[in-house]
């Protein structure tokens, strides 16, 4: 008799097979608080991963890290009146501590554009203050109704870059510096997404700000997946926390600010956008282990051999796992490391040791060779590379299939049942986006026919909406 799937198939319940790889891969378990998550040491791994590589990132665009509180008191919220109105809903608000009423209630940041506002306008007295351009690694609170673990909690990581500026042009700059060198380089690059780059519409726009930027993916089940976004700010929230600077003419000038930010939701991103039957498919730049060794029995020769190729690959700087739970059938732990993703395997017995190869497989594509044991360090680092490269392919064939070109809402309304839709945004308009709307689709960006971001002077009416079904 066959063994039953141990997840649930993509095509029969997407949702049920991604709450299935959590728990099977062991990535998270929700919280004791209704809504959080607790993210569990293989996806903390990849979640660390992905922090190194933005961080690393951010920093050679010229920002630091710096950390702000948790609280922030409620009276900075209400003095820029479109952020609070945008967040209100999610608010987590501390009324007692210490065992008393507090003088002023507290938020739980659910993002910290307003004390950082606060903060750098003490900081700003001249144009050589300018820009000003600071990062925080932090942990935000916004209340979720219907919560998803790592792509809807009530509680999430992230990153939140808030910057100053002299001139409008170079705020504008910057935070599409940030979109385009941070965090398109980074998920294309790193991750292997197919990321389409855009501008959201005024109804999508982040609270307060006058321009927002996004990277959105396709899923498996060709929904679509917000995974980073950069603000422009205008001028709004210096005007509020009265951000000004002197010019080179001694006179008083109000700064123009952006934020941008990106978060554990990227996990969630990873595991659908290249998730299969049999689990995660990770690419491998991000994965904490690159490669498995599997020995099929425990036998000292076995053994020797295993370690022997695990310290040759570390050599070549290759990130490596031997497992060495023998105890367990060899079918077990095969299924056990599909499940992680792990990009390569490498099985070697008795029989192997007898030919002097082991069997490599590749998790992509299931596809197995035999590979002389003495040539597996230089063998091995060639087709990571190869796979990365096939699962970024992979990706984005499989959006540029399942995105269809049309010409009015209706055929968007059945495209976007499957995959993403593109037409003229002047065809949807504000009138068009609140019927979408009703039907569940939203307008995930607009872009420029080439599919590129739109530049700060390009017309909303010139360019196209992607629409689409969306977590």
């Amino acid at each position: 008799m066959a063994r039953p799937p141990v997840l649930t198939p993509q095509a029969e319940n997407f949702p049920q097979w991604y709450q299935d790889v959590l728990d099977k891969a062991e990535l998270a378990s929700n919280g004791p608080a209704r809504g959080t998550m607790v993210i569990r040491p293989y996806a903390y791994a990849i979640w660390e991963r992905m922090q190194a590589q933005v961080d690393r990132r951010i920093k050679a665009a010229g920002a630091e890290n710096v950390y702000f509180p948790l609280f922030i008191p409620n009276s900075y919220l209400e003095r820029e009146a479109e952020h609070v109105e945008g967040f209100s809903p999610e608010l987590a608000i501390v009324t007692h501590a210490g065992g008393k009423e507090l003088a002023e209630p507290l938020v739980v940041r659910p993002t910290s554009e307003t004390v950082f506002g606060e903060m750098m306008a003490n900081w700003i007295q001249g144009h050589r203050d300018l820009p000003l351009l600071l990062n925080q690694w932090a942990n935000v609170v916004r209340w979720e109704l219907r919560p998803r673990t790592f792509l809807r909690t009530s509680e999430f990581l992230w990153q939140e870059g808030h910057t100053a500026h002299a001139t409008r042009d170079d705020a504008s700059a910057y935070a599409r510096l940030i979109h385009e060198s941070v965090y398109h380089e980074f998920l294309t690059g790193e991750l292997a997404i197919s990321v389409l780059l855009g501008r959201k519409t005024a109804k999508e726009r982040f609270a307060g700000a006058t321009d927002t930027l996004t990277c959105e993916a396709m899923m498996g089940d060709g929904k679509a997946l917000q995974l980073a976004t950069s603000h422009e700010l205008g001028q709004n929230f210096a005007e509020a926390f009265d951000m000004n600077y002197l010019d080179v003419d001694g006179e008083r000038r109000t700064c123009w600010t952006t934020s941008w930010g990106s978060s554990t939701r990227m996990v969630g991103g990873l595991i659908m956008a290249h998730g299969d039957d049999r689990g995660l498919v990770l690419p491998p730049r991000i994965a904490p282990f690159q490669v498995v060794i599997v020995p099929v029995r425990d036998q000292p020769e076995v053994m020797e051999t295993v370690d022997r190729i695990a310290t040759a690959l570390g050599d070549q700087g290759v990130r490596v796992r031997v497992d060495r739970d023998t105890h367990l059938g060899l079918g077990r732990r095969v299924t056990a490391w599909e499940l992680k993703g792990v990009p390569l395997r490498i099985e070697i017995g008795p029989r192997d040791l007898e030919s002097g190869s082991a069997v490599l497989i590749r998790r992509d594509t299931a596809g197995k060779s035999a590979v002389p044991i003495d040539t597996l360090a230089s063998t091995v680092p060639d087709l990571l590379v190869r796979i990365q490269h096939d699962i970024t392919a992979s990706a984005r064939r499989r959006t540029e299939e399942r995105t269809v070109e049309v010409d009015d809402l209706d055929s968007a309304r059945a495209v976007a049942r499957h995959g993403f839709a593109r037409l003229p945004w002047n065809l949807v308009g504000v009138d068009g986006e609140a019927s979408l709307a009703e039907d569940a689709l939203t307008v995930r960006c607009l872009q420029r026919e080439d599919g590129s971001l739109p530049r700060p002077e390009d017309d909303d009416d010139d360019l196209l909406a992607v629409v689409a079904r969306a977590y």
